[in-house]
């Protein structure tokens, strides 16, 4: 089966390859399937919102079942920010690195055992008669006072999971058994697998 993935993070992309193809679903974008998506606005105040938004609006251009997600680091000593601002935490066009300074900044004087924190992610696939399925999974970890790592991306080198390495020292594997993304996807997985029975 061929979900159009709204999303242009090529490492996204991979991950959601990873995790859904044994599962006999083929995901690609909007440019793969040459109808580039428009951009969606994240006007949602959750998660699930934002995936709802964007998976929709792919729905809708492109005619074919869409999933998107939206994920985020929400920090407890932050009141739960970055949250659904994570990819703008530090403005437009803001790097990686920017975020991460931002955030630990913001970090600067707080303990460790009040650095907890946990990642979030909500999938969200839409089809062309109006059904949707959805999921959400969560890994929790602590931000660490500096980033370590070369993997993933976005605040991967300073979350700091079970075990004491970042997601950014992870392999890609180890990193998908635990991560947000891999615990929501494999229930998305199932609940997909239920309803096309």
């Amino acid at each position: 089966m061929r979900l159009i993935v709204a999303t242009h993070n090529s490492k996204k992309l991979r991950e959601l390859e990873r995790i859904l193809a044994p599962l006999g679903i083929e995901p690609v974008t909007g440019e793969m399937a040459g109808i580039p998506l428009d951009e969606v606005e994240e006007t949602g105040t959750t998660f699930e919102e934002n995936a709802f938004l964007k998976a929709e609006a792919a729905c809708r251009q492109t005619g074919l079942p869409a999933v998107a997600d939206d994920s985020g680091l929400a920090v407890d000593a932050l009141d739960g920010r970055p949250g659904v601002y994570s990819a703008r935490y530090a403005g437009e066009g803001a790097s990686d690195a920017d975020r991460i300074c931002k955030l630990l900044t913001e970090l600067e004087g707080v303990p460790e055992e009040r650095r907890t924190a946990r990642f979030v992610c909500a999938v969200c696939c839409v089809f062309p008669d109006g059904r949707t399925v959805t999921a959400r999974g969560e890994c929790p970890g602590v931000i660490g006072a500096e980033p370590r790592g070369n993997d993933g991306f976005g605040y991967d080198p300073i979350f700091v999971v079970e075990g004491g390495r970042t997601y950014a020292e992870l392999t890609a594997a180890e990193k998908d058994a635990i991560s947000h993304r891999g615990n929501a996807l494999r229930q998305f997985a199932a609940r997909l697998a239920e309803h096309l029975e």
